[in-house]
């Protein structure tokens, strides 16, 4: 049986829901990715964080965070880490990972409901530069995000 590929949207207009789960009072920029998936609730929010993040982004991500943005990131091995970015919070339906550099502060929230999962990018920028240097950077975090969701969807369906 051939499997499809599982729709990634992006939805312009966060929610209030998932932008309440972020700390920064006004972020600089925001987005949202979901890909429903029937395995989407098989798997928390920190599992799909791993998969997306650690699996899916692995050294490429790693170079964006660490080098390009300057990210503060800890041990990818860390319990209380996904793929170095420090668990800020969770709950059963979600978690914020958190990390900042001299210039600016990200979050990304992953939230698991309803056959759904979806990832939130928030941005704060810190220093002027960061609003030369993000936008730059976002086009390709806009297009590196659906095959990341994809490849988080396909290990939850692996998994299952």
């Amino acid at each position: 049986m051939e499997r499809t590929m599982p729709t990634v949207r992006r939805l312009r207009n966060v929610p209030v829901a998932i932008r309440s789960l972020s700390t920064l009072a006004k972020p600089d920029y925001v987005d949202l990715f979901t890909v429903a998936a029937a395995s989407a609730t098989r798997r928390s929010p920190e599992q799909w964080a791993r998969a997306g993040l650690e699996d899916a982004a692995g050294l490429g991500g790693q170079f964006v965070w660490r080098v390009l943005l300057g990210l503060r990131l800890g041990s990818v091995t860390s319990p209380d880490r996904v793929g170095g970015w420090k668990i800020a919070k969770r709950s059963k339906g979600w978690i914020r990972l958190r990390a900042a550099s001299w210039f600016l502060t990200a979050e990304i929230v992953v939230s698991v409901d309803d056959g759904t999962a979806s990832v939130a990018t928030f941005i704060g920028y810190d220093r002027a530069v960061a609003a030369l240097v993000w936008p730059a950077l976002s086009a390709g975090h806009r297009r590196a995000m659906p095959g990341l969701l994809r490849h988080a969807a396909k290990l939850a369906a692996e998994a299952t």
